[in-house]
This record gives C-alpha cells, sequence and structure tokens, in this order.
C-alpha cells in the first residue's frame, strides 16, 4: 500500500513530471518548472502572482479568465502552462503603462462598464483584441466580440459604451499621432 507521502513525492502519473517552461508576460520572461497538466491560469495566478487574471467557472463558460496570447483573446483555464512555452501574453496588469490607464480601463471606469468587477478583466481583454485589430467596431461586432465573456451585473449596455469610449478614445490619439508638428502648433 502506498502512503501519502510517497505518492507526493514519488508521483510518475501522466501530467506530474515537471518540465520547464519560459513563458513572456506583459513584457517580462517568467521561467519555471511546471506540471504539464497545470493550466496557464493557474500559472498566471499562483507562479507568476498576477491576480488580476480570473477564474471563474473552470469550464470555458464564462470568460473571466481571458488573456491575450500572442494578441489573440484566449481562455486562460482552456490551456496547459506548457502549451504557452516560448509565445507572449498580456494580462490586464499589462495595460496600464507609465501610470497612465489604458483607454479600455479608462472606457470602463467613465461609462460605468463594470459593477462587481469579476468579469471585468476577461471583458477588457477580449475588447482590446477586438480594437486592435477593429478601430471602429459597431455595436454589433462588439456584442459579438464579448459573447463569450459572461456578466451577471450590468446588462452589457455599458460594457459596450464603454468599449466605444475607448475606440474613439485611440481613435483620437492615432489622429494626433498622424498630424504633423505644425498642424499640432
Amino acid at each position: 500500500m502506498t502512503t501519502v507521502e510517497e505518492r507526493t513525492t514519488t508521483d510518475d502519473r501522466p501530467g506530474t513530471k515537471p518540465v520547464p517552461v519560459a513563458i513572456t508576460i506583459n513584457g517580462v520572461e517568467h521561467r519555471a518548472q511546471v506540471e504539464t497538466r497545470l493550466l496557464l491560469v493557474h500559472f498566471i495566478r499562483e507562479v507568476v502572482g498576477l491576480t488580476g487574471t480570473h477564474i471563474g467557472c473552470d469550464t470555458t463558460s464564462c470568460g473571466a479568465c481571458v488573456v491575450l496570447l500572442d494578441d489573440v483573446p484566449i481562455k486562460s483555464c482552456t490551456l496547459f502552462t506548457v502549451q504557452a512555452d516560448g509565445r507572449s501574453i498580456r494580462t490586464v496588469e499589462g495595460l496600464e503603462q507609465g501610470g497612465k490607464l489604458h483607454p479600455i480601463q479608462q472606457g470602463f471606469w467613465e461609462e460605468h462598464g463594470l459593477q462587481c468587477g469579476f468579469c471585468t478583466p476577461g471583458m477588457m481583454m477580449t475588447s482590446v483584441a477586438l480594437l486592435e485589430r477593429t478601430p471602429s467596431p459597431t455595436d454589433e461586432e462588439i456584442r459579438r466580440a464579448i459573447s463569450g465573456n459572461l456578466c451577471r451585473c450590468t446588462g452589457y449596455v455599458n460594457i459596450v459604451k464603454s468599449v466605444q469610449h475607448a475606440a474613439n478614445t485611440l481613435r483620437e490619439a492615432q489622429s494626433l499621432a498622424n498630424l504633423s508638428p505644425a498642424e499640432v502648433s
């Protein structure tokens, strides 16, 4: 008969042998030895210590765990950490830059796009990906993009307004960036 100590120290079940991974999260490379069965959401939260990515349902239904993997929104509860080895991830913690909120964060603040806040990180990351590929989305395109993210508080109206607010802010910033120095003064 195997004792508890023997099972924890000599575990040779599939998925339990640690392997090395190197994953860039928000521009910082993180190296660790992880079990092959470790879900990415747990790596982000427990190994790296970034707790903005939430665990909601563990069944891929809610979208609270959405992060951007190589700029594509994925539910991090559906991916093993080893599948992200050598790749780049952005989490909600990586949105703010230099003490300045990202336009999507500002939009959620200004347009009251959150209530309890549990779904907010996933909503924001999904919306950032949408705005990066569709700078002027329609309300329908926003609703379609966030359809994999559940919110039980807001009814989505203010979330859509928040994304539109961010889209407008990003377009204005792009317009200003395209002006010549003579046009600015």
